[in-house]
Protein backbone atom coordinates (compact mmCIF):
# COMPACT_ATOMS: atom_id res chain seq x y z
CA UNK A 1 0.00 0.00 0.00
CA UNK A 2 0.92 3.67 -0.95
CA UNK A 3 -0.60 6.53 1.15
CA UNK A 4 0.17 10.37 0.86
CA UNK A 5 -1.25 11.95 3.93
CA UNK A 6 -1.53 15.68 3.52
CA UNK A 7 -1.62 18.06 6.99
CA UNK A 8 -4.93 19.74 5.92
CA UNK A 9 -7.16 22.91 7.54
CA UNK A 10 -10.14 21.74 5.80
CA UNK A 11 -10.73 19.20 2.90
CA UNK A 12 -13.78 18.14 0.50
CA UNK A 13 -14.17 15.51 -2.25
CA UNK A 14 -16.99 16.35 -4.78
CA UNK A 15 -18.52 13.63 -7.43
CA UNK A 16 -20.86 15.01 -10.15
CA UNK A 17 -20.19 18.28 -8.54
CA UNK A 18 -22.20 17.80 -5.02
CA UNK A 19 -20.28 17.18 -2.08
CA UNK A 20 -19.57 13.65 -0.64
CA UNK A 21 -17.67 14.30 2.38
CA UNK A 22 -15.76 16.78 3.91
CA UNK A 23 -13.84 17.55 6.97
CA UNK A 24 -11.87 20.10 9.09
CA UNK A 25 -8.89 19.97 10.50
CA UNK A 26 -6.73 16.96 10.18
CA UNK A 27 -5.50 14.85 7.34
CA UNK A 28 -6.62 13.64 3.98
CA UNK A 29 -5.19 10.53 3.20
CA UNK A 30 -4.55 9.26 -0.65
CA UNK A 31 -4.39 5.67 -0.94
CA UNK A 32 -2.42 3.19 -3.49
CA UNK A 33 -3.56 -0.35 -3.64
CA UNK A 34 -1.58 -3.51 -4.96
CA UNK A 35 -1.83 -7.34 -5.44
CA UNK A 36 0.48 -7.62 -2.91
CA UNK A 37 -1.28 -5.45 -0.01
CA UNK A 38 -2.39 -7.33 3.14
CA UNK A 39 -4.18 -7.30 6.56
CA UNK A 40 -0.70 -6.66 7.92
CA UNK A 41 -0.49 -3.99 5.47
CA UNK A 42 -3.31 -2.50 6.25
CA UNK A 43 -2.93 -2.93 10.45
CA UNK A 44 0.61 -1.35 10.13
CA UNK A 45 -0.57 1.92 7.80
CA UNK A 46 -3.27 2.85 10.26
CA UNK A 47 -1.12 2.59 13.18
CA UNK A 48 1.56 4.26 11.14
CA UNK A 49 -0.93 6.76 10.24
CA UNK A 50 -2.61 7.68 13.19
CA UNK A 51 0.38 8.01 15.48
CA UNK A 52 2.31 10.04 13.21
CA UNK A 53 3.50 13.40 14.88
CA UNK A 54 3.07 15.55 11.94
CA UNK A 55 0.78 18.55 14.30
CA UNK A 56 2.43 21.72 16.00
CA UNK A 57 2.64 21.66 19.73
CA UNK A 58 2.13 24.66 22.47
CA UNK A 59 6.21 25.02 21.23
CA UNK A 60 5.47 25.03 17.69
CA UNK A 61 6.93 22.16 17.02
CA UNK A 62 5.33 18.80 15.09
CA UNK A 63 5.35 16.30 18.01
CA UNK A 64 1.35 16.24 18.14
CA UNK A 65 -0.22 13.01 16.87
CA UNK A 66 -4.03 12.94 14.73
CA UNK A 67 -5.19 11.06 18.09
CA UNK A 68 -3.68 14.15 20.46
CA UNK A 69 -5.04 16.67 18.29
CA UNK A 70 -8.88 15.01 17.65
CA UNK A 71 -8.41 15.52 14.08
CA UNK A 72 -10.35 14.53 11.19
CA UNK A 73 -9.89 11.68 8.33
CA UNK A 74 -10.42 12.17 4.12
CA UNK A 75 -10.16 8.94 2.61
CA UNK A 76 -9.28 8.97 -0.47
CA UNK A 77 -8.80 5.73 -3.06
CA UNK A 78 -6.00 6.46 -5.75
CA UNK A 79 -4.22 3.71 -8.23
CA UNK A 80 -2.57 6.53 -9.54
CA UNK A 81 0.12 6.38 -6.82
CA UNK A 82 1.73 3.06 -8.20
CA UNK A 83 2.21 4.66 -11.75
CA UNK A 84 5.34 3.31 -13.32
CA UNK A 85 6.95 6.78 -15.52
CA UNK A 86 10.26 5.03 -15.86
CA UNK A 87 9.60 4.56 -19.82
CA UNK A 88 7.84 6.55 -22.19
CA UNK A 89 5.43 9.48 -20.99
CA UNK A 90 2.16 7.68 -20.49
CA UNK A 91 2.17 5.98 -17.06
CA UNK A 92 1.51 2.63 -16.25
CA UNK A 93 -0.64 1.26 -13.77
CA UNK A 94 0.34 -2.46 -13.88
CA UNK A 95 1.52 -2.70 -10.33
CA UNK A 96 -2.57 -1.39 -9.01
CA UNK A 97 -4.55 -3.64 -8.24
CA UNK A 98 -7.85 -4.57 -9.86
CA UNK A 99 -11.11 -2.81 -8.61
CA UNK A 100 -12.06 -6.44 -7.51
CA UNK A 101 -8.96 -7.15 -5.29
CA UNK A 102 -8.66 -2.89 -4.19
CA UNK A 103 -12.35 -2.32 -3.20
CA UNK A 104 -12.46 -4.72 -0.47
CA UNK A 105 -8.77 -3.89 0.63
CA UNK A 106 -9.84 0.11 0.65
CA UNK A 107 -13.22 -0.78 2.46
CA UNK A 108 -10.84 -2.86 5.00
CA UNK A 109 -8.59 0.32 5.65
CA UNK A 110 -11.29 2.26 6.38
CA UNK A 111 -12.87 0.03 8.73
CA UNK A 112 -9.58 -0.73 10.46
CA UNK A 113 -9.46 3.48 10.87
CA UNK A 114 -12.75 3.91 12.20
CA UNK A 115 -12.11 1.43 15.44
CA UNK A 116 -10.84 2.97 18.49
CA UNK A 117 -10.80 6.30 16.11
CA UNK A 118 -13.89 8.88 17.74
CA UNK A 119 -13.52 11.57 15.32
CA UNK A 120 -15.12 12.49 11.80
CA UNK A 121 -13.73 10.21 9.32
CA UNK A 122 -15.05 10.64 5.43
CA UNK A 123 -14.37 9.19 2.18
CA UNK A 124 -14.39 9.53 -1.19
CA UNK A 125 -16.18 6.91 -3.53
CA UNK A 126 -14.02 3.77 -4.86
CA UNK A 127 -13.34 3.92 -8.53
CA UNK A 128 -15.85 7.46 -8.82
CA UNK A 129 -14.07 10.53 -10.97
CA UNK A 130 -13.88 12.79 -7.69
CA UNK A 131 -12.71 16.70 -7.40
CA UNK A 132 -10.55 16.81 -4.10
CA UNK A 133 -10.36 20.29 -2.35
CA UNK A 134 -8.09 20.80 0.21
CA UNK A 135 -6.04 23.66 2.18
CA UNK A 136 -2.44 21.84 2.79
CA UNK A 137 -1.24 23.36 6.05
CA UNK A 138 2.45 23.85 6.92
CA UNK A 139 2.27 22.51 3.97
CA UNK A 140 2.81 18.69 5.71
CA UNK A 141 2.80 16.16 2.62
CA UNK A 142 3.89 12.68 3.99
CA UNK A 143 4.52 9.15 1.43
CA UNK A 144 4.42 5.83 2.65
CA UNK A 145 4.97 2.42 1.26
CA UNK A 146 4.41 -0.77 3.19
CA UNK A 147 6.63 -2.34 1.06
CA UNK A 148 9.13 -0.01 2.94
CA UNK A 149 8.69 -0.30 6.17
CA UNK A 150 12.37 -0.27 7.88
Amino acid sequence: MRAVIQRVKQAEVRINRKLYGQISTGIVILIGIEDADTIEDIDWLVHKIKNLRIFNDQDDKMNLSLLDIKGEVLIISQFTLHAKTKKGHRPSYIKAAKPAIAKPIYEKFIKKFKENFTQKIATGKFGAMMDVNLTNHGPVTIFIDTKNKS
